[in-house]
């Protein structure tokens, strides 16, 4: 099977060889412990903003296929790797060295063996107090409650609920894509992802993560970042609202749910 590690990045000279590295090193423990006899394909696909400090020639002497998107925008940077992957199974990190990179191959184990559609990490139950700042921790924890609050016909069925809307480290099907909407060129892309798996009914997990502090300054604004996200969680409800006026929901053989006019 092949696999294809997504990596949006913009100025990450400093951290990208590191990723890389603990990617690598954890794909080729896996493929000789976890996955042996049927060894994963790995592609790591760097998709990078036009950095200016050498992050793409470095992302490909590590081994990475880079692309280059210049056109600005988080979920822009992820919709261009998701339409270049060549994985049936997609994973995605950042190259600030935040994720646990490591983790990843054992988290696809874990997605084959249970026959899950959407796997996502929760940065909250490990967090690094340095990976944070106060006002960082505070916006994403309004996203949260907001999201909860809002969705909660959708997410109330899932274990514990949602507890971290934000997260960017996901494992999927490749092939789950073609059922989902996604309008987010931005940041609120991270959520729209995990609203369109849930609300289509797909298998969905999250699970416990380590979050660490990035290698270099932040590009985040806390509040402005945050604001628009409100905004879109607000204007996404609305449209679902509109849609749920008009299809009704059906049970599938494969116990899935599908949203369909009725």
């Amino acid at each position: 099977m092949k696999a294809t590690l997504v990596i949006p990045t913009l100025n990450e000279s400093a951290s990208i060889a590191h990723v890389l590295r603990l990617f690598w090193t954890a794909e080729f423990e896996a493929n000789t412990t976890i996955f042996q006899g049927n060894p994963l394909d790995w592609e790591v696909l760097v998709v990078d903003g036009a950095s200016e400090d050498g992050t793409a020639a470095i992302a490909e002497a590590e081994g990475a296929r880079v692309l280059i998107e210049r056109r600005p925008g988080y979920g822009r940077a992820y919709k261009t790797g998701f339409a270049a992957a060549r994985g049936e199974v997609i994973a995605t990190a950042d190259g600030d060295a935040t994720y646990p990179v490591e983790t990843i191959p054992g988290l696809v184990k874990k997605l084959l063996d249970e026959h899950l559609d959407f796997l996502t990490g929760d940065r909250f139950a490990y967090l690094d107090r340095k990976a944070m700042t106060t006002e960082h921790r505070v916006g994403n924890q309004v996203l949260n409650l907001f999201l909860g609050v809002a969705y909660h016909r959708y997410v109330k069925d899932l274990p514990g609920g949602l507890q971290d809307s934000q997260s960017g480290f996901w494992v999927f099907p490749r092939e789950i894509l073609g059922k989902l909407h996604l309008t987010s060129d931005g940041m609120a892309f991270s959520e729209e992802l995990k609203i369109e798996a849930i609300v289509h009914g797909l298998k969905f997990l999250e699970v416990p993560i380590q979050y660490r502090e990035r290698w270099g300054p932040p590009k985040l604004s806390s509040w402005r970042d945050g604001t628009r996200n409100l905004l879109f969680l607000a204007k996404k409800r609305f449209e679902l609202a509109r849609e749920d006026r008009g299809l009704a929901v059906v049970s599938l053989p494969n116990g899935e749910k599908q949203r369909a006019a009725p």
